[in-house]
């Protein structure tokens, strides 16, 4: 597999291919996970791969429902749209509930520590990540995922129970693992998709990987042993606080202004009805995370810094780090797209003034328990942004 190239030029073409798969297409076959060897011109045709694209905003949630609806009504199209709404759940839930994300950190630190004091664990944790578990579904998956830094959502999920369930591992630990590896790999989503699994975001419902559901949905390509299917959710002590999420006021810098892109957000428009005086990139790759994943952001920053700077018809510039923001905003005040729970917080924050987008303050209120209110809320809130829902 060809990795994806970083640009918006990149997102688009793809998103156009894609397009007249949106409907039927992609309800019927949504869940076969073919694998790697089945692709065809780089992807399998029932799968989008446009999560790359919108994890950093080279395309938006927007732009890709628009793409749906039009071409195939909100009745055929409706698994689709449900798969991208689920992206402004998870981001809302986390917003609602920011000490979701310190939880996780904390616990996949005492986990690490963990493996660093534990010979067995440490054996167990280095056998699933480098694919030497025995199970051969797995087995590959793992190395997919380290090898072409993607997987299928369907695998992901049979990965994360798997992970949980039969090898009896940390899930933080198994989160940490995709998020270093995946090219989407975004805080919400990513964090929040384990918890599901482990039965930790809906309470008391765990998803259980199940041998006979694994060698239909692949074609028969695996036949697993050994799996636990019989799995009992696991438990947290306490809940974390909801706090309602309202979106900072719009910022209305008086004089030049500078528009800061960063790894929640590369979108390049702005509410602020006068152009910037300078484009600025922050680069903040996760350290961690592996050489394509970095790679990735890398280009995608610059990809947008330099149509920014086109658009706008000003200087744009890459930072390494968020305190030479101010520096290089030479005068001007710096203004981002809000910036997510989980994404530079850990490594030193953005203090700026944000904006945040209008699909995000209509879609991350609804997202105060369950995905039913945002599937059944959001039609009428997407009709209000102007999308035929």
């Amino acid at each position: 597999m060809t990795l994806p190239h970083p640009t918006r030029a990149a997102g688009l073409a793809r998103l156009a291919a894609f397009t007249p798969s949106m409907g039927r297409a992609y309800a019927d076959r949504r869940n076969a996970d073919p694998g790697p060897e089945a692709e065809r011109d780089g992807w399998p045709e029932h799968v989008s791969k446009l999560s790359p694209y919108l994890r950093y905003r080279l395309i938006d949630e927007q732009e890709v429902l628009a793409a749906a609806l039009d071409a195939h009504g909100p009745d055929k199209a409706e698994k689709f749209v449900s798969e991208v709404l689920w992206r402004g759940y998870f981001r809302g839930w986390l917003e609602q509930r920011p000490g979701t994300w310190p939880a996780y950190v904390a616990g996949r630190d005492a986990a690490l520590a963990l493996v660093d004091a534990n010979g067995g664990v440490a054996r167990d944790y280095r056998a699933a990540c480098e694919g030497r578990t025995g199970i051969d579904c797995f087995d590959a998956w793992a190395t997919e995922l380290t090898t072409r830094n993607w997987l299928h959502n369907h695998a992901r999920m049979w990965f994360a129970s798997i992970w949980i369930f039969t090898l009896r591992l940390p899930w933080e630990l198994g989160a940490d693992f995709f998020l270093r590896h995946l090219i989407d790999g975004d805080s919400a989503s990513n964090t929040l998709s384990w918890r599901w699994v482990a039965g930790l975001h809906t309470r008391g419902k765990a998803y259980a990987a199940r041998a006979d559901n694994i060698a239909r949905y692949t074609g028969g390509r695996f036949a697993p042993t050994g799996l636990v299917e019989d799995v009992e959710p696991l438990v947290e002590d306490g809940e974390v606080p909801r706090a309602a999420f309202a979106p900072p006021p719009l910022p209305q810098p008086a004089g030049d202004w500078a528009l800061v892109l960063h790894e929640g957000d590369m979108g390049i428009a702005t509410p602020i009805g006068r152009a910037p005086s300078r484009v600025i990139g922050l680069a903040s790759p996760d350290p961690r995370a592996a050489p394509a994943v970095r790679a990735f952001a890398k280009g995608a920053l610059a990809d947008a810094v330099a149509r920014a700077g086109e658009m706008y018809g000003c200087p744009g510039v890459v930072v390494q780090e968020a305190a030479a923001v101010g520096d290089a905003a030479a005068g001007a005040v710096p203004v981002a797209p809000y910036v997510p729970v989980g994404v530079i917080g850990d490594r030193g924050g953005l203090p700026v003034a944000t904006f945040v987008r209008d699909y995000d303050a209509a879609i991350w209120p609804l997202a105060t328990a369950g995905f039913f209110k945002v599937k059944t809320g959001a039609p009428a809130r997407l009709r209000a942004l102007g999308l035929p829902a």
